[in-house]
């Protein structure tokens, strides 16, 4: 029996991250994007997922231009749509209405490339129970209907609909919007199960161990700072408390810049940034850890890029987390998933802090 996949593109998705946005939800939010130089990253993405997928078994079915046709028809790949056309700029709706014809049309399983926001949109047109998954290309993905890498979602994408089992599971879709404390459940999804091979998972809070411990490494990871040196920190709780004990109120969702126990640019851009460390000898870059997906780069922080990390050395990756978010990680392992190629020095084995005297090892990979 051939199986049929369905596929949407949303060709905004993630275009703020780089340019210190974060996400491109509205038209004004977009417009600023363009005007900062942002450029379109789904197609590409979306690309990447589909050569893992034998076209030669398999039927598709997608949107003319943008939001499909035009990937499918740029990789030789024959399809048939289910709307007759689209607008030139999409919207959300249009996203909702993609997804309901894509599964009116007989569709096993949709293949979507977006953010968070993409998967509220086609979950809504599609209702909780019928199978997606998502090949991440927005800014934050907290959602746990993505795949961990384009790579990833069209491998779980083709094994799933070749298998003659097609097991499911239930995952949550999940937003945030100006501050990471303010996540919203937004419903359930419906996601393949696949042996070997596995969404990434929801985004989570996980204890970080005692409060008490927790501050302790704040203060000390603070208080070592060395003078002379720009240290970019990057989005996330546990950053966000280092420049508390600095006196400095971090941006929620953005990269700030710190020398000299002073702020000296907040929410920067991937331009920004690059600027701003010609004016050091030298730069650090603090991450913390996405709890439950293990991610270190390229979730919420696409400002930090492959031009900006091949300005670091392996000495220059500072990470901070909590013991227990580290433990609870399977597999054990930090994740970079960075548009253009991830320098060499970054996968390899780093250390994190976990408390003042204490730091464990983990080693650094691209999700595959």
């Amino acid at each position: 029996m051939t199986r049929t996949l369905g596929l949407i593109v949303n060709p905004i998705a993630g275009m703020g991250g780089a340019v210190g946005l974060h996400g491109t939800d509205g038209a004004d939010t977009l417009d600023e994007a363009r005007r900062r130089g942002a450029r379109p990253l789904t197609a590409d993405r979306a690309r990447r997922a589909l050569a893992q997928a034998d076209a030669t078994n398999l039927q598709f079915v997608s949107i003319p231009g943008r939001m499909g046709g035009d990937v499918l028809s740029g990789l030789g790949i024959e399809c048939e749509y289910c709307v007759d056309e689209v607008r030139d700029i999409t919207s959300g709706e249009d996203t909702q209405r993609a997804a309901h014809a894509l599964r009116d049309a007989g569709c096993d399983l949709i293949l979507f490339a977006g953010g968070d926001g993409t998967a509220y949109d086609v979950v809504r047109g599609v209702g909780p129970h019928f199978p997606i998954v998502g090949i991440p290309s927005g800014v934050k993905m907290r959602s746990g209907v993505f795949a961990a890498s384009p790579e990833a979602a069209g491998l779980i994408a083709h094994e799933f609909l070749v298998s003659e089992r097609r097991l499911v599971a239930s995952a949550e879709v999940l937003d945030v919007a100006g501050d990471p404390r303010n996540e919203q459940f937004l419903g359930m999804a419906t996601v393949p199960r696949v042996r070997g091979r596995r969404v990434s998972g929801a985004k989570v809070s996980t204890s970080s161990g005692s409060r008490a411990e927790f501050e302790a490494l704040c203060e000390a990871v603070a208080h070592e700072l060395q003078e002379g040196v720009l240290y970019l920190f990057g989005p996330g709780s546990t950053t966000r408390q280092v420049l508390t004990h600095l006196g400095i109120v971090a941006t929620p969702l953005g990269v700030d810049a710190v020398a000299n126990g002073q702020l000296l640019g907040a929410d920067l851009s991937e331009d920004e940034i690059l600027s701003m460390m010609t004016r050091f000898n030298q730069t650090k870059l603090v991450l913390g850890v996405v709890g439950g997906q293990g991610f270190l780069l390229g979730r919420g922080n696409q400002q930090l890029s492959t031009r900006v990390l091949r300005q670091l050395g392996p000495e220059d990756l500072l990470i901070v987390s909590g013991a227990t978010k580290l433990f609870a990680l399977d597999p054990s392992v930090l994740w970079v998933d960075v548009d253009g190629g991830v320098p060499r020095h970054c996968l390899t084995y780093h250390r994190v802090r976990v408390a003042p005297r204490r730091s464990v090892v983990m080693r650094v990979a691209i999700p595959s």
